[in-house]
């Protein structure tokens, strides 16, 4: 599938949290392995992130039952410390995260491009249940 036939996905939620606390939530590992998963059977049990563009990031994700796991990367491609991150993942994807400070609220747009071995409907659903698992986590803690 060509890159112009993707389809681009948009997911956001606001957190009630102001925006430094929120970036580092998202950026820090040992933040990152607490809500970086979509639904209670899984987890993210290894995390690396170099913060700056034309760094690496990664992060493992596995079924707590250890059936299965994957690892998930890729590096960024621009970095604007508290308002955007670009990067492209591992297979070519491109993603875009904004974050919008309003006030004590930062709300959070992601947009992405749709991998073509599943529903689009079902990527979205996944991606939507970890941001809204940041959210919980980063407005309990």
């Amino acid at each position: 599938m060509e890159a112009s036939d993707q389809a681009i996905i948009t997911i956001e939620t606001t957190v009630q949290a102001p925006v430094e606390k929120v970036w580092a939530y998202w950026n820090e590992p040992q933040h990152i392995t607490k809500w970086n998963t979509a639904s209670e059977e899984w987890h993210t049990t290894k995390a690396e992130n170099d913060l700056r563009v034309g760094g690496n990031f990664s992060s493992r994700m596995e079924a707590k039952d250890g059936s299965f796991g994957f690892d998930f990367g890729g590096v960024y491609d621009e970095v604007n410390v508290n308002e955007l991150i670009a990067y492209t993942m591992g297979d070519g994807r491109k993603v875009k995260i904004t974050f919008t400070s309003e006030g004590d609220t930062t709300k959070i747009v992601e947009v992405f491009d749709a991998e073509a071995s599943n529903p689009v409907e079902m990527q979205q659903a996944g991606w939507q249940a970890i941001l809204n698992n940041f959210k919980k986590y980063s407005e309990s803690n």
